[in-house]
This record gives C-alpha cells, structure tokens and sequence, in this order.
C-alpha cells in the first residue's frame, strides 16, 4: 500500500469517526423525566448518517471506487434502495401510530 492510499484512508477513517461522533451528539434526545423519546430528525438523520457512512466504506474500503461503472451505479442504487425502504417505513410507521 502506498503513502498515499493510506494517506487516503486515514482521512476517510476520520470522516466516519466525525460523522459516528455527530450522530451520538444528535442522539441525547430525552425528556424532562430523563426517558428516551423518539423524534423524526434524530431518525432520520441517523439513517441517513448511516447510508453516507456505507457509500463510504464501499467506495473506500471495498474499492468499488476503482470497479467498473456498472458495478458503481448498483453499489448506489443499493443505498438508495434501501434508505427508501428504511425512511418508507419508518414514516409508514409513525402515521400508523
């Protein structure tokens, strides 16, 4: 691995860690009695936090950055497929509720 490439990861590495510290920062949601409750930023900005952090690792870590275009446009309807999914149900969910 060259200088570089770890150059590279590094920062990619600290960009994860920013973003995982960004959403446990977010996440101190809790009511005058001290009981977690549920709010729709938190949720979904960590989903979205999450799908960020996966397109990431793919790219990065899983060097589909370097991958045929084919494979890079599936990589990323994935993630879109599945935040679609998740965001779906969850807000499915919360006008059930």
């Amino acid at each position: 691995m060259s200088a570089v490439s770890n150059k590279r990861l590094l920062i990619v590495w600290a960009i994860l860690t920013a973003m995982t510290l960004v959403y446990v920062w977010l996440d101190h949601s809790a009511d005058e009695s001290g009981a977690l409750k549920a709010s729709t930023v938190v949720t979904v900005s960590a989903i979205v936090i999450a799908l960020i952090k996966v397109r990431i690792i793919f790219r990065e870590f899983m060097e589909v950055r370097h991958a045929p275009a084919l494979l890079c446009r599936l990589t990323d309807g994935w993630v879109v497929l599945v935040g679609t999914c998740l965001l779906g149900a969850y807000f499915v969910g919360a006008a059930i509720v």
